[in-house]
């Protein structure tokens, strides 16, 4: 039996959480031998050699005059810093407490839209962003056993991603997507290795170490691809939920790779912010089937 648009929507938006997760497993290994700059510049020339033949053969590919555009450059600058955001966290927290901060990440978005690009957000989507931040804080436990502060660099991570998002938002639709992937992927290459010398040196590679970093720079590139193929696929508003699927997956990782075992404050913190994040995308449903009703309402003279 075929599967409907939405159905393959999920499956594709599911199976992109797990290329993102599997790469955020291995880059995690990588970085008890080697540092996180080092595994940024390792993983960007492959991920980044991927995407432009990707690119190019959809002639995507376009001049670099249009990094000048402010917006491009905004979204450059969010993903080389939520980049090294997330590995100096990720190497030093629990991947599973890591994915569940960067739930988070729609709700920021929420609120910068609100604060920054002037879009109307409700007082139940503040209440939910507020309730979800609450739920950050569970999970990070300022000022009691169990506080790391690599915690905030998660954080940073997720301030970072949201101004990437916010500039993907602004930036011309004429530019194609596969076209800034690759331009920020390989700014991210090009500040990793500027880092190395700061952040320890070069340390020798071995094949097993190449190996890993080979098959993390493929998954991330999987991980793009069906994410891309999901939004094309089905309807947002039933797509975007299986984004969650990403925490499920980091939580199995998490035990079978590193024998983590998630405490109640991340379970919980968890549950709290992606069910904030759940409502968040519903009060979003609900206002854009709204708009259409109100603007196509009739219009009385004074």
């Amino acid at each position: 039996m075929a599967m409907t648009p939405n159905l393959r929507g999920a499956l594709f938006m599911s199976l992109s959480m797990a290329g993102f997760t599997l790469n955020d497993s291995f880059v995690k290994l990588l970085t008890d031998e080697i540092s996180v700059a080092q595994v940024m510049f390792l993983r960007g020339i492959i991920a980044t050699g991927l995407i432009y033949v990707l690119a190019k053969s959809r002639r995507a590919i376009r001049p670099l005059r249009l990094l000048k555009n402010k917006w491009v450059a905004l979204r450059v600058v969010g993903e080389v810093g939520g980049t090294l955001t997330f590995l100096i966290g990720l190497a030093n927290v629990p991947i599973a407490n890591a994915s569940a901060i960067l739930q988070a990440l729609p709700l920021a978005v929420t609120m910068g839209a609100a604060l920054f690009l002037s879009e109307p957000v409700g007082w139940r989507r503040w209440s939910a962003i507020l309730v979800g931040f609450g739920g950050v804080l569970l999970i990070i436990r300022p000022g009691m056993e169990g506080f790391s502060p690599y915690s905030l660099m998660i954080v940073g991570t997720v301030v970072f991603a949201a101004a990437r998002d916010l500039a993907t938002r602004k930036v011309d639709a004429a530019i194609p997507s596969l076209y800034l992937s690759t331009v920020t992927s390989a700014a991210v290459t090009v500040a990793g290795l500027f880092l190395i010398w700061p952040m320890g040196g070069w340390v020798p590679v071995g094949a097993s170490e190449i190996g890993l970093i080979a098959v993390a720079a493929c998954l991330l590139l999987v991980g793009y691809q069906f994410i891309i193929m999901s939004m094309r696929e089905g309807e947002i508003s039933f797509v975007a939920p299986f984004r969650y699927t990403g925490f499920l997956w980091a939580v199995l990782m998490g035990y079978l790779m590193f024998d983590e075992i998630p405490d109640s404050f991340m379970i919980a913190g968890g549950a709290i912010v992606i069910g904030s994040g759940l409502f968040t995308l519903y009060r979003e449903q609900i206002r854009s089937k709204q708009k259409p009703a109100s603007r196509s309402a009739p219009r009385h003279s004074p």
